[in-house]
């Protein structure tokens, strides 16, 4: 796989500070039951990196010691940690709102056939990756029968209140482009996908959330070996708005990998761009049980654009 930290590099790209912290997103490792093209984590079946029992203790310890609100759960499928039930039992009995950022197709995997009812019955949030409301393009970027898998798990969600007007259980799509361009207007595309999914198979949702693609790790490689890379830079950064500097999630975010170790966002933790804190070279959870990070400096490189670029892009969708 091509690398392209050496090419962000040479973009600059405005300073930012941290506020307060009110995310914390944990990486619970890249093991995955799909393999997906725009993947900026690179997971897959075969990869091995799970965070342990430790790590996972030190997530908790860390709720107990801040004033979190929202643990924003992520992988690979973070479900297939053998420790995520565990996590999300322990962050709802502090009261903290906790995040499952699902692939859907993992409700019918081997030995999840009960997840959908765990998340109900535990309220927790369901941002769920679907590309596209057309099974050719889902398809076509995450594997064939990806689409139908897809819809399957989003009824079953449906059946157990998740995404309807009357309940409390959160049911968000997630949007990103199949290629090198911005996600189009998040309050029209919602509108579109709301129509769609409800008139062919009967499913409702809460709301769409558009994610720009990362030029890095997997779509930053294609990028590079189909000579596109400096284009996208290039649309990225004609299309920054200073507004948007002022709500990218890095401002109120710590993020965790599955080793424990701390980043500014999950995007600078698939560079290896470590957070800075004090004078700790390679910051751990364990180093921000009893520390105030907020005014710190946060890490940027070009990729940094993704999230400025027109609407702007956070893992809460568009920032305007």
């Amino acid at each position: 796989m091509l690398e392209t930290l050496p090419l962000l590099e040479k973009t600059i790209f405005p300073a930012l500070q941290r506020e307060t912290v009110s995310t914390l997103q944990v990486n619970l490792g890249y093991l995955c039951n799909q393999q997906c093209l725009h993947c900026h984590v690179n997971a897959g079946p075969k990869r091995t990196e799970i965070m342990n029992a430790d790590n996972i203790q030190n997530v908790i310890d860390y709720l107990d010691a801040s004033n979190v609100k929202l643990l924003d759960l992520t992988g690979g499928a973070p479900e297939l940690n053998p420790h995520f039930r565990k996590l999300v039992k322990a962050a709802r009995a502090r009261n903290v709102a906790v995040i499952d950022r699902c692939n859907l197709t993992i409700l019918d995997e081997p030995g999840q056939e009960d997840l959908a009812e765990f998340l109900a019955e535990h309220g927790v949030q369901v941002t769920a990756s679907l590309p596209c409301y057309q099974k050719e393009n889902v398809d076509g970027q995450r594997g064939k029968g990806v689409f139908e898998k897809s819809i399957t798990g989003l009824k079953k969600l449906n059946q157990l209140g998740y995404g309807q007007a009357d309940n409390n259980l959160e049911l968000n799509l997630v949007y990103n482009p199949t290629g090198p361009f911005l996600p189009p207007p998040q309050g029209a595309l919602e509108a579109d996908y709301k129509q769609k999914l409800f008139k062919e198979h009967g499913i409702v949702f809460t709301q769409l959330l558009t994610l720009a693609n990362m030029p890095i790790q997997r779509f930053g490689s294609s990028l590079i070996s189909t000579g596109k890379f400096h284009d996208y830079m290039a649309l990225l950064q004609t299309a920054h708005k200073d507004e948007n500097l002022q709500t990218v999630m890095c401002r109120s975010l710590i993020s965790v990998d599955w080793q424990g170790y701390l980043y500014d966002c999950d995007f600078n933790q698939m560079l290896d761009l470590p957070m800075q804190l004090a004078a700790i070279k390679r910051p751990h959870l364990r180093d921000a049980l009893n520390q105030d990070v907020s005014g710190a400096s946060i890490v940027v490189r070009g990729h940094c654009y993704g999230c400025t670029a027109g609407q702007g892009s956070s893992c809460g969708g568009a920032l305007s």
